[in-house]
């Protein structure tokens, strides 16, 4: 009984290996391949923007971007506190990016955030900021985002 089991686990596995080699081979025979993945990848990241710009509410809605602002900035809050930086500076982001006020919500930020976690805020703001360009986010925190990042 325990050979025909041992002899069921290694066809098996033999299989499995045979298998791996065989797409793998595939693989890297395939000259479009790198350019398939490449395309992929491109259109994953589009419609990750895409969700993004689609997140961001209407600028003309001030009932709607006012709830998104304070939603963000709880979410980013919360994330931070767990320790989930990359997701909490995402949504702080977001909010800076539809703030009325940018330059005080970053002089509160800088103020209160670790200097790292703040160094993340703004290359993640100047991310933000040019895939919402018509945003409420001038030039000039722009011009920030892109100086700090250096």
């Amino acid at each position: 009984m325990n050979s025909i089991l041992g002899l069921a686990v290694g066809v098996c596995g033999l299989a499995f290996l045979g298998y791996c080699v065989y797409f793998d081979n595939k693989r890297r025979k395939d000259p479009n391949f790198k350019k398939k993945l490449r395309e992929r990848r491109k259109a994953a990241r589009e419609t990750e923007d895409a969700a993004i710009r689609n997140k961001i509410p209407p600028l003309k809605d001030n009932e709607a971007l006012q709830k998104f602002f304070l939603e963000e900035v709880h979410l980013g809050e919360v994330m931070l506190a767990q320790g989930d930086f990359t997701n909490g500076v995402e949504h702080l982001a977001n909010a800076v990016v539809v703030c009325s006020q940018p330059q005080q919500l970053l002089n509160v930020l800088s103020n209160t955030l670790p200097p790292q976690v703040f160094q993340l805020l703004i290359q993640q703001i100047a991310i933000t900021g040019r895939q919402r360009p018509q945003s409420s986010f001038g030039p000039q925190i722009l011009g920030l985002a892109e100086e700090d990042v250096e």
